[in-house]
C-alpha cells in the first residue's frame, strides 16, 4: 500500500471518530428528485421466451434490468456537472422465484433512498436465484457482467439492495473496481444528514460505528504502531521487535472507546426524557404517537392537526427527532401528540437499537395513529413493516388508528382495495384537509377516558382546581352555588385522591 492510500485510510477513520461528516463508508451524494422513482414500472422483459414461470436456465440466472430507474440529468453542461459532483450509482439485487413484484418495489425504494441521499441512479439490475452467492453476492459470472455495465455507464458506486457481508463487499470491490455499499449504508447516510438534535446525532453516530466496525479493511496490517525505547540510532532496540499494535487494531480500539462514550452519553439523556414522560403520566395527560412508513406524511398530518410547524419534505427520513405537541379534543381534554421517526423495510438492526429511545414515544403512548401512504404501490407491505417494528418496541397491545394519507391521489376503485386492507381506516389528505376532522374525532373517541367520577364543591378562590379538571379530566357538568362551584367530572384515580377534600357533602363521600 502506498503513502497516498494509507493517508486516505487514516483520514476516513478520523472522520468517523470525530463524528462530524460520518458516513460509515458512504460518501455524501449530490442531490436529485426521487419522486418519479416511486411510481410503478413495467415488469422485466416481454415474456415472449417463457412459458408461465418455466424460465430456461439462462433466463432464470440472467441479470434483468429494472426499467425507469435512471435519473440521469438532462441539459446539464460539463461545467455544471463538475460543480454538482453527483455520485453515479448502479443498483443490484437478488430475488427468489415468485417474488418479482416485491423485488421491483424494493429496488424502487432503494432508488428513492439513493436519491434522498443525493445520488444519480443510472441503472438497476436484478438476478433471480434461490439465495445470494455467499462469496460475491451475484456469482462470479454475473459479477463480470456487472463490471462491464458499470464500466460502460461510467458509474462510480454500486449499491446492493440487501445488507452485504464484509467479505461480499470486499470481493465485489476487488472485482468491479468501484466502491460497493449496501442498503444499510445508504440509510445510515440519510440519517446522518437529517439528525439535528444532540441525542439524534449521537444515536446516528453509534449506529454508524456499529456498522463500520466489522467492515474495517486491513489497512497496513504489517505496520507496527509500537516502537521501543530507542529514540534514534540504527537499531530500534528492545521492546520494538515484533509487529506490535497494527493500524487496524488501533482503529478498532478507538472505535470501541468512542462507542462506549456514546452509549454513556445517550444513557445520560434518558432521565430527562423519563422525567417529562412521568410528569405527563402523573397529570394523567393521554399521549398519541404518529407512526408509519417513511415519507407517508406523518409530519404533514401533525402540522394539519396542531399547526406544529414541523419540517415537511418530500424525502425519506426527513424526521428523525421526536416532536411532541399539545392538543385538545372537542370536549376539552388535553393530550400530547408525537411525530416519530419513519420505518422502512429491512430497517437496519443497529438503527432500531440506537433509536430505541425515540421509539419509546410509540411504546408508551395510549393510541397509535398509523399513517399509510395511500398512493404507494405496496401499502400492504408498508402496514406489515410498521407493525413489525411496533412489535419490536413492545407496543402491539396499544390501540391503533390507521389513516390512509394522500387520499386525494387515489381513485374510488383504489379506495375500495385499501378499505379491504383496513375496514375501519380513515381516508385523509394533509394537503387538502380531507378527513382531518374525522381523524380528530376518532382520536377523541379512542383515547382512554379518566376512570373515576367525582362530584366536587370547589371554593371560588380555587379556580385552579376547575382549570386542572378541564385540562386533565373530562368535565360532565358545572353549577354555581353560594359556597362555590359544583363540578361533576371524570378524573384519574391519582387526581381524585388529591381532590378528596373537596368532595361535595351530599354525595355521601
Amino acid at each position: 500500500m502506498n503513502d497516498g492510500e494509507q493517508n486516505s485510510a487514516d483520514d476516513a477513520v478520523e472522520r468517523v471518530l470525530r463524528g462530524a461528516e460520518t458516513r460509515a463508508g458512504v460518501t455524501r451524494f449530490g442531490s436529485a428528485d426521487a419522486e418519479a422513482l416511486m411510481t410503478p414500472t413495467a415488469a422485466f422483459g416481454d415474456g415472449s421466451d417463457t412459458d408461465g414461470e418455466q424460465y430456461d436456465r439462462e433466463a432464470r440466472a440472467g441479470l434483468r434490468r429494472v426499467a425507469g430507474l435512471s435519473t440521469e440529468l438532462e441539459d446539464v453542461t460539463e461545467v455544471e456537472y463538475r460543480q454538482l459532483r453527483l455520485e453515479n450509482v448502479v443498483l443490484i439485487g437478488v430475488y427468489s422465484q415468485g417474488s418479482q413484484d416485491e423485488a421491483e418495489n424494493s429496488m424502487r425504494e432503494l432508488a428513492a433512498l439513493a436519491e434522498t441521499a443525493g445520488a444519480r441512479v443510472l441503472d438497476g439490475v436484478l438476478q433471480r436465484r434461490p439465495n445470494p452467492d455467499p462469496s460475491t453476492y451475484l456469482g462470479r459470472g454475473k459479477v463480470e457482467e456487472l463490471r462491464h455495465i458499470v464500466s460502460s455507464l461510467g458509474a462510480d458506486t454500486v449499491v446492493a439492495d440487501t445488507e452485504l457481508a464484509p467479505s461480499q463487499r470486499r470481493a465485489l470491490e476487488d472485482a468491479i473496481k468501484v466502491k460497493v455499499i449496501d442498503r444499510t449504508a445508504v440509510i445510515l447516510d440519510i440519517f446522518s444528514q437529517h439528525a439535528k438534535s444532540r441525542e439524534g446525532k449521537a444515536q446516528v453516530e453509534l449506529a454508524q460505528l456499529e456498522y463500520l466496525l466489522p467492515r474495517l479493511r486491513g489497512w497496513g496490517e504489517s505496520m507496527s504502531r509500537q516502537a521501543g525505547g530507542q529514540v534514534g540510532g540504527a537499531g530500534a532496540g528492545m521492546g520494538s521487535r515484533g509487529p506490535g499494535e497494527t493500524k487496524i487494531e488501533l482503529d478498532r480500539r478507538r472505535i470501541h472507546s468512542r462507542m462506549a462514550r456514546l452509549r454513556k452519553q445517550i444513557a445520560g439523556m434518558k432521565p430527562a426524557r423519563e422525567a417529562k414522560r412521568a410528569n405527563r403520566k402523573r397529570n394523567a395527560v393521554p399521549s398519541v404517537a404518529i407512526a408509519g412508513y417513511t415519507n407517508a406524511g406523518k409530519s404533514s398530518i401533525l402540522n394539519r392537526i396542531t399547526g406544529a410547524g414541523v419540517l415537511v419534505e418530500n424525502a425519506l427520513f426527513a424526521t428523525l427527532d421526536a416532536t411532541v405537541r399539545r392538543n385538545t379534543t372537542a370536549d376539552g381534554r388535553v393530550y400530547t401528540i408525537a411525530d416519530t421517526v419513519g420505518f422502512v423495510r429491512n430497517l437496519p438492526h443497529q438503527l432500531v437499537e440506537a433509536f430505541r429511545s425515540t421509539l419509546e414515544e410509540v411504546g408508551d403512548s395510549d393510541l397509535i395513529v398509523h399513517v399509510v401512504d395511500a398512493a404507494h404501490p405496496d401499502p400492504a407491505g408498508q402496514i406489515a413493516t410498521v407493525r413489525d417494528v411496533i412489535g419490536e418496541v413492545g407496543a402491539r397491545d396499544i390501540p391503533e388508528l390507521i389513516v390512509f394519507n394522500k387520499a386525494d391521489l387515489v381513485t374510488a376503485e383504489e379506495r375500495l382495495v385499501l378499505r379491504g386492507l383496513a375496514p375501519s381506516a380513515i381516508f385523509a389528505s394533509a394537503r387538502t384537509g380531507e378527513g382531518i376532522p374525522e381523524v380528530l374525532e376518532a382520536i377523541s373517541r379512542m383515547m382512554p377516558d379518566p376512570a373515576v367520577e367525582i362530584d366536587l364543591l370547589v371554593p371560588y378562590d380555587r379556580g385552579d382546581i376547575v382549570s386542572t379538571l378541564h385540562e386533565t379530566g373530562r368535565v360532565l357538568s358545572i353549577e354555581y352555588a353560594e359556597a362555590g362551584t359544583r363540578v361533576r367530572a371524570l378524573a384519574s384515580p391519582e387526581l381524585a385522591g388529591q381532590l378528596a377534600d373537596f368532595v361535595a357533602a351530599d354525595t355521601g363521600a
